[in-house]
């Protein structure tokens, strides 16, 4: 049984930093790639950032681009995303997924986690 669960986030002040993770389990994800994905009250979910299998492609919204970074460990089937420079705006249920398919589209993930809330405070 395929599980994402993901982890750290919470609530921080406008201009504060959190470093979101996710670990996969239950299968192995050779060749897939993770994303993260958003999803604000009243809105789609949305694209954040997504990375390949070898960590040698990263897809970022534009909104995210230069404070926002993805990362990942095979090793521990894990992904990261390190928030800096959190605005309110970033406020929403952010959401891991993994697939093989186009990074920035959300119909093309297989699997996905919960979600955890991250909250920014003006």
């Amino acid at each position: 049984q395929v599980q994402l669960v993901e982890s750290g986030g919470g609530l921080v002040q406008a201009g504060g930093s959190l470093r979101l993770s996710c670990a996969a389990s239950g299968r192995t994800f050779s060749y897939y790639t993770m994303g993260w994905f958003r999803q604000a009250p009243g809105k789609e979910r949305e694209f954040v950032a997504a990375i390949s299998w070898s960590g040698g492609s990263t897809y970022y919204a534009d909104s995210v681009k230069g404070r926002f970074t993805i990362s990942r460990d095979n090793a521990k089937n894990t992904v990261y995303l390190q928030m800096n420079s959190l605005k309110p705006e970033d406020t929403a249920v952010y959401y891991c997924a993994v697939g093989r398919g186009r990074p920035r589209t959300s119909g093309e993930y297989d699997y996905w986690g919960q979600g955890t809330q991250v909250t920014v405070s003006s």
